[in-house]
């Protein structure tokens, strides 16, 4: 059991608790327990989502000198915006509207996701959400095109 929850909390970046639990209520079944953890984090995500985003970073992404992307993604705290994974983040939205060109910031959350087909762009903000524990907005961003 210690390897499947080591595995867990490396693949989901849930807590360890959170880990054990999911493991214990899946009977220890590692996907019935990843399932739950995700199950659980975006539910985790959706009661986030009426707090405050006071601080995040603009990120700014270029494709071959043709196309370019600023995005302000916001969330918490500064500590949060500094973390490797909400930069990721902010990384794989901004090469997500290079590439699909969304109207506005809901139109991007409706899109497909262009690394995972199964997922939505919210689905994704929600996993980050759940993992970082703090609320994640796309306020604005603009593409530039030649």
């Amino acid at each position: 059991m210690k390897d499947m929850l080591l595995r867990l909390r490396e693949e989901t970046g849930a807590g360890v608790m959170d880990c054990k639990r999911a493991l214990v209520d899946a009977g220890d079944d590692y996907e019935k327990a990843r399932a739950f953890i995700a199950e659980r984090g975006l539910a985790k995500a959706a009661k986030k989502g009426d707090r405050a985003t006071g601080a995040g970073v603009v990120h700014a992404y270029i494709h071959q000198d043709r196309v370019g992307v600023l995005l302000e993604l916001r969330c918490e705290t500064d500590f949060v915006a500094r973390t490797d994974d909400f930069r990721n983040l902010a990384k794989e939205l901004t090469m997500q509207i290079a590439a699909m060109n969304p109207e506005s910031p809901e139109a991007l959350l409706a899109q497909e996701y262009v690394k995972d087909p199964a997922k939505n762009v919210e689905q994704v903000i929600k996993g980050v959400t759940a993992k970082v524990g703090e609320n994640i907005q796309v306020a604005r961003f603009i593409r530039f095109a030649l």
